[in-house]
C-alpha cells in the first residue's frame, strides 16, 4: 500500500530511521510543533525521535538554531536559505542524523505579494546534504500545516532513500 496520510508517512519514516538506527529532530516555524507530533504518534518513536526546537520567533532561529540574522534580513524568516540554515542547525544542536525544518506563511493573514498565505518552505538535512523545497498550499490554516508537514515526511523520507 503506498503511503499517503501523515500516519502512513510517518511510520514510513520512522521504519527508514529505524533501519538504520539513525535518529532525527525537527527545527519548526510554521508547524508550531505539529511536525514533530506526527513523528510521536507512532509507536517506538522514541526509539528515532530526539527531539524539536519550536523555533517562532526569529529570535530563537538566531540564537538556539544558530540561523544568521543577516540572512533572515536579506532573504526573510520565510525563505530556503533561512530554511536551510534551520535543518542544519538543529541537526548539530541535537546530534542526529536527521533534522527536518519548516518555515512559511500558514494564514490567513501575513502575506505578501512574493511570499504569500500557504508559501512554505521545507529543509531536511541528512548528514551534512541539506535539501530543501517551497510549496504554495491554499488550504486554511490547519489545511496549510498539514499539507506541510505531510510534504516534510515525505520530503524527508526521499532524502533518506530506500536503500535499494
Amino acid at each position: 500500500m503506498m503511503a499517503d496520510t501523515l500516519d502512513d508517512w510517518s511510520k514510513k519514516l520512522g521504519q527508514m530511521l529505524a533501519d538504520r538506527s539513525w535518529r532525527i529532530a525537527v527545527a519548526e516555524s510554521c508547524t508550531g510543533g505539529l511536525l514533530g507530533s506526527s513523528i510521536t504518534d507512532t509507536p517506538g518513536s522514541s526509539a528515532y525521535f530526539a527531539g524539536g526546537v519550536i523555533a517562532y520567533s526569529n529570535d530563537v532561529k538566531t540564537g538556539v538554531l544558530c540561523v544568521s540574522e543577516q540572512l533572515i534580513s536579506l532573504h526573510g524568516a520565510v525563505s530556503e536559505p533561512v530554511a536551510s540554515e534551520m535543518a542544519a542547525g538543529c541537526r548539530r544542536l541535537l546530534g542526529t542524523d536527521v533534522a527536518i525544518a519548516t518555515t512559511g506563511v500558514a494564514g490567513p493573514g501575513g502575506g505578501t505579494a512574493s511570499k504569500p498565505v500557504g508559501f512554505v518552505c521545507v529543509a531536511v538535512a541528512v548528514g551534512s546534504d541539506v535539501s530543501v523545497h517551497s510549496f504554495q498550499w491554499s488550504g486554511t490554516r490547519i489545511e496549510n500545516k498539514q499539507a506541510t508537514v505531510l510534504a516534510a515526511l515525505r520530503f524527508a523520507a526521499d532524502a533518506i532513500g530506500d536503500g535499494s
